[in-house]
């Protein structure tokens, strides 16, 4: 009989909360913004896994294929009792890690943490019901806020992955980073996703796609601020913009209003003026050279132990300890 426990530190209240803060703040900047974690209701979630289907969108291709080539490596290296993956997501990937560290005969248990407790606990139990030798302790909880919550483990293997990291400010990666190395023991270590600098027309591809799936995603951000804040947004009139930013090294999505408009969101009591032309950022996706990654982790007092890649220098994998 698998062990199934689960916990949970994100309320629907919270989420309100954090929704209303992030977008009343965000609209009232230049240039306005919106968090990227409002993309995934229903329907954006759908929308991303699509995405990640696309020939165009290469991430999540490379990152996959790494891990089932050196998911051996991994598991030897760090040698896990325990796998927490944060933004576990649907734990597709994560099965080739579990794979490994079982057959590597030291993992025990797998606590998955996701901000979406419905979906966290529906891909936990298909984990559990695959896995009945595992304990699972599944946790909704928001890496922004709650590192400090989540539970500690023998031999702890923390999991980012994705290339999430790349969603943060140079800012609040060292606060992240930071933070990870505040609740890892000596022997606990850290595999990271990380997306790497390549051609510019490849990367803008990746976020521009053809058949218009990833401007359909940006699009329905609107959809969601509507419905959940009461908003008038016309998605008619905004247009998905993918672009490289070459001193940040980032690709950044918005959307630009295609007129002169304002915008009303009834449940904030916010009118907020759009001129033509004028962009929203709705997406940083900062992409990566191996020695400032190094520098980053080092300077949240980690150590770079392994980095895996691939033939073609997109992607890698990384392990680092804390010093």
């Amino acid at each position: 009989m698998p062990i199934f426990e689960t916990e949970c530190f994100v309320t629907p209240a919270d989420t309100e909360q954090a929704l209303r803060s992030d977008v009343a703040r965000g609209l009232s900047r230049m240039p306005k913004e919106v968090p990227p974690k409002w993309f995934y209701d229903e329907k954006g979630s759908e929308l991303f896994d699509e995405i990640t289907r696309l020939d165009e969108y290469y991430p999540t291709r490379c990152e996959r294929a790494i891990l089932t080539k050196y998911a051996e490596d991994m598991a030897k290296s760090s040698g896990a009792v325990t796998l927490m993956e944060l933004g576990a997501g649907s734990g597709d990937k994560t099965r080739i890690l579990l794979d490994a560290l079982i057959g590597e005969g030291t993992l025990q248990s797998y606590v998955p943490v996701d901000v979406s407790r419905d979906f966290l606990l529906d891909s936990a139990a298909k984990i559990a019901a695959d896995y009945p030798e595992l304990r699972i302790h599944a946790v909704a909880a928001d890496h922004d806020r709650h590192l400090a919550l989540l539970p500690d483990g023998e031999r702890r293997l923390i999991a980012f992955l994705g290339s999430t990291i790349g969603n943060m400010a140079p800012q609040e990666r060292a606060r992240f980073l930071g933070g990870l190395r505040g609740i890892m023991g000596p022997d606990n270590s850290l595999l990271l996703g990380i997306d790497l600098v390549k051609d510019r027309s490849r990367l803008v591809r990746a976020y521009d796609d053809v058949r218009g799936v990833t401007a359909a995603f940006n699009l329905n951000l609107l959809s969601v601020l509507n419905r959940e804040l009461g908003a008038d947004f016309d998605p008619m009139k905004f247009r998905h913009v993918a672009v490289w930013d070459d001193v940040h090294e980032r690709i950044e999505m918005r959307l630009r209003s295609t007129c002169d408009q304002t915008v009303v969101l009834r449940d904030l009591g916010l009118k907020i003026p759009f001129a033509a032309a004028e962009e929203m950022r709705t997406e940083i996706s900062s992409k990566f050279r191996r020695p400032g990654v190094q520098r980053e982790l080092a300077a949240a007092g980690l150590e770079l132990a392994h980095w895996w890649g691939d033939l073609d220098g997109d992607y890698a994998v990384c392990l680092a300890r804390p010093v």
